[in-house]
């Protein structure tokens, strides 16, 4: 999948999470191996671009806006949002392996072709993005880290936000949604220092879905266990 942990002059990041679940079977190895190489952003590994040369946008999507979205599961938003809007050009990153492979199957059934994977740490797609190309992010129930001690794995800490946010446009839109309480704590806390200002105004701002949302599998379950979704909104400062 990725072997930019083992080039010499990459940095040290842990990347924490499961890589791998269930065993694949033969039809999603089979779009690992045959389609991914054809829908994976070019030049992010390290061992291809150990220089860290930044990407061109108009080689990825032409003159469409780009949209990333963070960890995408296994990708019914990202593929809902490709098919709203084949204006955008999607970016997809997920490091669980089984993940990818239920994107790779729902772009082949689609037959979208606005949609790009980046199958690894994010902190490398964002190493060679230029500054102001990315126009929305979605950061979609990621990884709660319930332990106080493992906080800072999580994603809205200043190792990712510095990144996100030079990445970026001014005045582009970070979508945030989260089950999990001290989640919500600590995003109000951490992303508005990073340089996005939180745009509720009243209640329903952060308790009522997005217009174009679709509900997730991990949605539903959080629901059904009597968790409360929220939806924060977060524009990059200019």
């Amino acid at each position: 999948m990725n072997g930019d942990e083992r080039h010499p002059g990459a940095p040290w990041r842990n990347l924490y999470g499961r890589r791998h679940g269930k065993s694949l079977k033969p039809g999603q190895k089979a779009a690992l191996s045959e389609e991914l190489p054809k829908l994976r952003v070019p030049d992010v590994d390290w061992t291809e671009n150990p220089e860290r040369r930044q990407l061109d946008p108009a080689r990825l999507f032409g003159e469409r806006p780009i949209w990333l979205e963070i960890g995408f599961g296994a990708g019914e938003h990202l593929l809902h949002q490709a098919i709203q809007r084949p204006d955008v050009g999607f970016i997809g990153c997920e490091t669980f392996v089984n993940g990818v492979a239920a994107l790779l199957g729902r772009i082949r059934t689609s037959g979208v072709r606005n949609v790009l994977v980046h199958p690894g740490d994010v902190r490398d797609l964002l190493d060679v993005l230029p500054n102001g190309s990315v126009s929305r992010t979605f950061l979609l129930y990621p990884d709660p880290w319930p332990k106080k001690r493992h906080h800072r794995r999580r994603v809205v800490t200043p190792e990712f936000l510095g990144p996100l946010w030079r990445a970026m446009t001014p005045g582009a839109d970070l979508r945030i949604a989260t089950d999990i309480r001290d989640y919500v704590r600590q995003t109000l806390e951490e992303v508005p220092n990073a340089g996005f200002e939180w745009q509720a105004q009243r209640p329903s701002d952060w308790r009522l879905p997005w217009k174009d949302w679709l509900s997730t599998r991990y949605e539903q379950k959080a629901l059904r266990e009597g968790r409360t979704p929220h939806y924060l909104t977060f524009i990059k400062a200019s």
